[in-house]
């Protein structure tokens, strides 16, 4: 592997890892309204939607439909529940299609 490769992925972990420390650090002592906490909770979903989003758009008969499953399954659960059962429903369409 690159040392440009290994650098990257270091980083990114780094930064990962620094933004959810910092999220902690800085609001650990404040106490949240209740819309705050709203859209605290709302932002994961948000990401997996803005990540998925252009498989939408990609015209894959399997992505789309796994992409209705996921769209169903938000709606009833919670974020880890959610992404198995898209990852699972992913690569079994994918498969058969």
């Amino acid at each position: 592997m690159e040392w440009s490769v290994f650098l990257t992925i270091i980083l990114m972990a780094f930064s990962t890892y620094l933004t959810r420390i910092l999220g902690f650090l800085v609001l650990r002592n404040r106490k949240l309204s209740r819309t705050t906490e709203k859209v605290m909770e709302a932002i994961p979903g948000c990401v997996l939607i803005s990540v998925i989003a252009p498989v939408i758009m990609s015209g894959d008969l399997a992505n789309t439909i796994a992409v209705i499953i996921t769209c169903l399954v938000m709606m009833k659960f919670s974020l880890f529940p959610t992404v198995v059962i898209s990852i699972v429903a992913t690569g079994l369409l994918r498969a058969v299609l």
